[in-house]
């Protein structure tokens, strides 16, 4: 009997870039610590781990924060070994939403 077993790919839900939403994006940037998040990532950081983010609230807040980007089209996700990694979804937020990541990224 073998013991080892395929381990099942896990995937997370994205937004199709048409189906990205002025609404909840706006709704997803307009938390602080998600702002910190997309801030981070826009800093020229490739794909980040969450846990690389020093982010001052809990492991099941940040996840949370992380799933609302995630949700509303602002970043892309997928795990690499154990690690889950996080990318900003820049070109597609481009091409729905002209000029908008760069407003808000230059916003204080």
């Amino acid at each position: 009997m073998s013991r080892n077993k395929a381990v099942p790919e896990r995937r997370l839900h994205h937004p199709d870039r048409d189906e990205i939403r002025l609404e909840s994006v706006l709704s997803a940037l307009s938390d602080p610590i998600r702002l910190r998040i997309v801030r981070e990532l826009a800093r020229g950081h490739d794909d980040m781990a969450c846990i690389a983010f020093d982010l001052p609230v809990s492991k099941s807040t940040s996840t949370h924060h992380f799933r609302v980007l995630r949700e509303a089209g602002v970043i892309r996700q997928y795990y690499e070994g154990t690690s889950r990694m996080s990318r900003l979804r820049e070109d597609d937020l481009e091409a729905r939403m002209p000029g908008l990541l760069s407003a808000v990224l230059g916003a204080d």
